[in-house]
């Protein structure tokens, strides 16, 4: 003991008091609905240096004067509501580094009762390098996140509009949706347009079946004679009318989001075409969606085409690409990444012992949500992503099988976005192989630990 406190030396064993100020020129912003409350840079006189601010335009400007005076190079706010928006555009636009702080990272700090004490907590806090901020994308790519968020806003009022037209035709016992796979599609809306201008035969309504519908013309007609209510014919006609709106809406949404992409591609790239996929069918799939322009822009603007990835859409790949942009800089790693996505397991241990899991958090689940929908239509593929999606289902069951195949897909997707790796699918066949490999490779280490050594029982010819 004597031996380590002399090398240890007393200097060595005094802890600091207090936390050195890393960056003193910062502020500390509490967001409001109808004021915003800024701590700016400490005092030499020790006295709060705190200010409030309306919401209005004039009142911002006012506010970033002011931290522009005060010599301040970066700022704290935290994401409150949409609230903090406008402030964080402002100051961005003014050169001032703004750090997004998620709330719940402050909400077990003591003291914090009034909005004065917390925009003073968040200047000192970040004045000692203790704040973390959410990932935001630049701001371009912040413009094409806004238009993709209300376009599935739209596409999701949509699907509240056929829900209620597929109610009012149940009510009247017409059973569209027997006759036809989708009631959206080319058959089913023009019948459902046909009975709101006011036909009634079930036979002239079955007339428009489309040269490719299973059913022929008779079975269809024998679903659909209805009781014709009022009631219901009026809400079909209203349900009809929010569709055809909501539906123009979409249109004019997937036209500007076009634009803005092709504002954004390189020069070198805005006249040329994409590389040809290497599955064919896939690639046939996406030209008979009427997607293949969706995929050129998004390659032309991106560089990569994500829709090479086995389960990946060229909806998903839009989606992906307006939230997080092509530049994945601002995470270290594919784990971080994974992380961000909350599509890493989550087991809490305390003393030794599993925690009771909760909610996963809520990060990022647009991403994550259109990854767990590529991993579900990897069920049947013949790839390799979908041989290792049956093989965790088969032991693990769907749920486990759909959460470790998204993070699959979102570790490739940032090789590809992040070093440019071009996805090549081994296949169903040569996953297998590996596959058992692999555990071949792991019984033989487990027998070997044992004192044991596995011999094959196949014959030898």
């Amino acid at each position: 003991m004597k031996s380590d406190r002399k090398k240890g030396g007393k200097k060595n064993g005094v802890l600091p008091t207090t936390l050195p100020a890393i960056q003193p020129k910062v502020a500390g912003i509490d967001v409001g609905s109808m004021q915003h409350w800024v701590c700016g840079p400490a005092r030499e006189d020790g006295k709060p240096n705190v200010k409030v601010f309306t919401t209005t335009t004039d009142q911002l400007n006012q506010l970033a004067d002011w931290l522009i005076e005060q010599g301040v190079e970066s700022a704290a706010m935290e994401s409150t509501y949409v609230y903090w928006i406008p402030i964080y555009e402002l100051l961005e636009l003014r050169g001032i580094r703004v750090l997004l702080v998620n709330a719940r990272e402050l909400q077990n700090v003591p003291g914090r009762k009034t909005d004065v004490s917390d925009c003073q907590w968040l200047q000192l806090l970040h004045s000692c390098g203790l704040l973390r901020g959410s990932f935001r994308p630049v701001g371009s790519i912040a413009r094409l996140r806004a238009l993709q968020r209300q376009l599935a806003n739209l596409v999701e009022e949509r699907t509240r509009c056929v829900q209620w037209m597929q109610k009012a035709l149940d009510q009247m016992n017409v059973q569209v949706h027997r006759a036809l796979a989708d009631i959206t599609g080319v058959t089913g809306m023009a019948i459902v347009r046909d009975i709101v201008k006011g036909e009634r035969d079930p036979a002239k309504l079955a007339m428009h079946r489309h040269p490719r519908c299973h059913k022929p013309v008779e079975e269809i007609a024998k679903y659909l004679t209805g009781t014709w209510r009022e009631e219901h014919l009026f809400n079909l006609a209203s349900a009809v009318r929010l569709f055809d709106a909501i539906e123009a809406e979409i249109v004019s949404y997937d036209a500007r989001l076009m634009k803005e992409l092709e504002v954004l591609q390189p020069a070198e790239r805005q006249q040329q075409q994409t590389p040809s996929h290497p599955n064919p069918a896939k690639e046939k799939a996406i030209k008979n969606r009427g997607e293949q322009a969706s995929r050129t822009a998004l390659w032309r603007f991106s560089g990569v085409d994500l829709t090479r990835i086995d389960g990946i859409s060229a909806g998903a790949a839009q989606v992906i690409l307006t939230e997080v942009g092509f530049d994945l800089n601002a995470f270290p790693s594919e784990h971080h990444f994974i992380s961000w996505l909350r599509l890493c397991p989550r087991t809490p241990v305390s003393g030794g012992k599993p925690l009771k899991k909760r909610r996963n958090g809520q990060g990022a689940n647009r991403i994550a949500g259109v990854l767990r929908m590529a991993a579900t239509a990897l069920q049947r593929s013949k790839s390799a992503l979908g041989a290792s999606f049956r093989r965790i289902a088969r032991y693990k069951g769907g749920a486990v099988a759909v959460f470790a195949t998204a993070r699959q897909l979102a570790r490739l997707v940032f090789r590809t976005l992040r070093f440019g790796h071009a996805y090549v699918d081994i296949g169903e066949s040569a996953y297998e192989q590996q596959f058992h490999l692999r555990r071949l490779a792991a019984l033989t280490e487990n027998a070997k630990q044992l004192g044991f050594s596995l011999v094959s029982n196949v014959a030898k010819t």
